[in-house]
């Protein structure tokens, strides 16, 4: 029971609109744990409605005003946009410092429903609980989920592992040449936003990354199953400027994905990325117990740490030795 309800009521409130149980259950993932547990088995079959987008890039690239702005515009249209922003983690209190949901206060009175979550340390700005928390909100009928990482650079590109359409949002003067490059942006790229578009460089900006997707076109650096080159679209979203070409080109790499079967194959991969997640935090788990006891009991004293290693491995793989 959470409150005076089960996790299944609550989904069953979520799926009728109630956004206190939608909420109440994204609450719940993030804190992980049985509960997190019931919630997945009771949201699993129900997903799959929903068109999931990342949006990332470098920081201060705008990401979040465009994000606002991208969905008050779906939400104006009648559609149902939620937002998962993934926020860097307090270093006080492992919370969500929550500044994306600052500048998301117009989408918000726009009734686009938007949680800012912490990424607690994990790397690639997504935290582990992002894969259910998107199941909790695609079950609760909003479409599309919009998933807005962390701008922390070179390890963002596990945005990608979340999603069914990947934006990156770049911006003139801030080495995009570099970023796109260096950071495997390329690679994970579906769209590209060029924000601020109204800077005098704005033009150069969009030439560097139309020459590196002409060299990647060479070389094959680019995302796997993507059905066709990305597309770049300039913005300015302060002022709305070319969010309304944005959504068009998301709404048509989703019908690209459909009609070229990607997208099934996608969120197969997703899943499987999920699971090899889940599992390596399982296993890091239990590796720091077994050292821990190790420790404690002394098992390890005058062995040196290679063999304590395999010991402990051959014993949580059922290998070979079992003795500790």
């Amino acid at each position: 029971m959470v409150g005076n309800r089960t996790v299944t009521q609550l989904v069953a409130a979520a799926r009728g609109g109630e956004r206190r149980a939608t909420a109440r259950l994204l609450t719940l993932v993030e804190q992980g744990g049985q509960l997190a547990d019931e919630v997945a088995g009771a949201t699993h079959q129900l997903v799959d409605n929903a068109h999931v987008v990342g949006v990332t890039g470098p920081p201060g690239a705008g990401k979040s005003t465009l994000t606002a702005a991208l969905t008050t515009l779906l939400a104006d249209r009648g559609r149902r946009p939620a937002v998962l922003a993934v926020d860097p983690s307090s270093p006080l209190t492992g919370g969500a410092i929550l500044g994306d949901r600052v500048r998301m206060v117009e989408a918000t009175a726009a009734g686009v429903f938007i949680r800012s979550m912490a990424t607690r340390g994990h790397a690639g700005g997504l935290a582990l609980a992002v894969p259910g928390m998107v199941r909790v909100l695609d079950a609760a009928g909003f479409d599309p989920v919009v998933v807005e990482t962390v701008g922390v650079g070179q390890v963002e590109v596990d945005v990608a592992a979340a999603a069914d359409t990947v934006l990156v949002v770049v911006t003139p003067g801030m080495g995009d040449a570099v970023q796109a490059n260096k950071a495997g942006l390329l690679e994970v790229a579906d769209l590209f936003a060029v924000n601020k578009s109204d800077q005098p460089n704005a033009a150069d900006a969009r030439r560097d990354l139309e020459l590196m997707l002409d060299l990647s076109d060479l070389t094959g650096h680019r995302r796997a199953g993507l059905p066709e080159r990305p597309t770049i679209v300039s913005t300015v979203a302060t002022t709305g400027g070319g969010v309304e070409e944005l959504a068009g080109a998301v709404d048509d790499h989703l019908e690209a994905l459909r009609s070229s079967e990607s997208l099934a194959v996608r969120r197969q991969d997703r899943r499987s990325v999920e699971v090899r997640s889940r599992l390596d935090h399982l296993l890091l788990e239990a590796s720091a117990a077994a050292v821990a006891l190790a420790s404690v009991d002394g098992s390890a004293d005058g062995e040196a740490p290679g063999a304590t290693a395999k010991r402990l491995a051959d014993h949580l793989l059922g290998g070979p030795d079992h003795t500790r």
